[in-house]
């Protein structure tokens, strides 16, 4: 199998060049638009790149194939034997052509991998965005938003007069403040005075509940209570209460949807109610739908689910599509202080429209949580950016 690679203008000068050199049995593998030339990173000229292959083996073994000459008429036919074991005609042609295909199929998956293998080679990305491409990576970027990103720094590259290092930084801040537009971010909505904060069990979800306490009612001067559902844990209703204890707020536990009635109504003066519930139940249709009797989802409460940075973006992916039995607004992202990958805040953006509305950096309450905005959200994957 001969395997080239053609560069031309346009695709029929291409074509031409693979006809020239590889003759009509040619293969097409692979065509794509590329750009050649320049200096430094300018005035390159866009080609058209062709792989194409041919089999000399094969056209051999199709001449071999051909009938030969009829025999002159006057030269009697020769005697013809037949066996009762051996394979009919066309039986013994279907084997050969078979056997034919399973090479062929064998052969085309050889040729991908070249092909491949020929396009990561001549990926003629500058070493700048290499090193970035290679980064979005390590941060779990999903691969479909990494390819968006190193096309829109690739463009601004071309188009720059002089690019360095710290002009892909600018460029890739402008992408992820793009990106953090395409949903509402940080903060409490107005006349919402529940929050319901949901999650799995160990990523901080009760921890970020006090957090959320005390800055509200330290640094914003809310009057504010807390209500718990999250009874199958007997160690976070004992923290929470702790915390409620030092902040000197008020904790009702609430054990079924009377005791969460009975919560709502005591606290109908406060500004501000934290409810942390608990996660599972949430991926019990019955359950919500009892608890939507009792709440209104759309105009008393905001809910924030609640992800661990430390968490693979695949299993955070399934956290967010078990709880969509309700709606959730924001989410908050957690253990920023304990993992150097931040590339699904990203992606939750882009693949859901989903939006931080606060990042927790630590175990301090209430120092170690801020509000997130376009500009955090924006600097997560710069290089020299700590988040600590």
């Amino acid at each position: 199998m001969k395997v080239k690679k053609f560069t031309a203008k346009t695709m029929p000068e291409a074509m031409k060049k693979v006809r020239e050199e590889l003759g009509d049995d040619a293969v097409i593998l692979n065509s794509k638009r590329v750009e050649n030339g320049g200096f430094l990173g300018m005035f390159k000229k866009k080609m058209i790149e062709v792989i194409a292959a041919v089999d000399p083996a094969a056209n051999q073994a199709e001449r071999k194939e051909q009938p030969p000459p009829a025999a002159p008429l006057s030269t009697p036919p020769a005697p013809q034997q037949t066996f009762s074991n051996a394979p009919a005609e066309g039986e013994a042609h279907k084997t050969s052509k078979d056997e034919q295909h399973e090479g062929l199929y064998e052969e085309v998956k050889q040729l991908k991998k070249m092909v491949r293998s020929i396009s990561n080679e001549n990926s003629d990305l500058p070493e700048e965005l290499e090193q970035l491409k290679q980064r979005l990576e390590n941060h779990e970027v999903d691969e479909t938003l990494r390819l968006d990103i190193t096309r829109h720094l690739l463009e601004n590259w071309q188009a720059a007069q002089e690019a360095d290092a710290s002009a892909i930084e600018r460029w890739l801040s402008d992408y992820g403040r793009s990106l953090a537009g395409q949903a509402p971010l940080g903060g409490l909505p107005k006349n919402r005075r529940f929050v319901n904060v949901v999650g799995p069990t160990g990523v901080g979800k009760t921890t970020t509940v006090a957090k959320m306490a005390a800055y509200f009612q330290l640094k914003k001067q809310y009057s504010v209570a807390l209500i718990t559902t999250d009874t199958y844990r007997i160690a976070a209703v004992d923290q929470l209460k702790t915390y409620a204890r030092i902040l000197n707020v008020p904790l009702s536990v609430a054990y079924s949807i009377d005791d969460f009635r009975e919560a709502k109504e005591a606290y109908a003066d406060y500004d501000l109610v934290l409810v942390d519930s608990a996660g599972r139940n949430f991926t019990n249709p019955l359950y919500v739908d009892e608890l939507k009797r009792v709440m209104d989802f759309e105009t008393e409460m905001v809910t924030y689910l609640v992800l661990a940075l430390t968490s693979k973006y695949q299993d955070m992916k399934r956290i967010y599509e078990q709880f969509q039995l309700i709606s959730i607004d924001k989410l908050i992202f957690t253990k920023l202080d304990e993992t150097e990958s931040y590339g699904a805040v990203w992606n939750f953006l882009a693949t859901y429209q989903a939006g931080p509305a606060y990042f927790t950096n630590g175990q301090n309450v209430p120092d170690d949580i801020f509000e997130a905005d376009a500009e955090a959200v924006a600097k997560l994957l710069n290089k020299d950016e700590h988040h600590e």
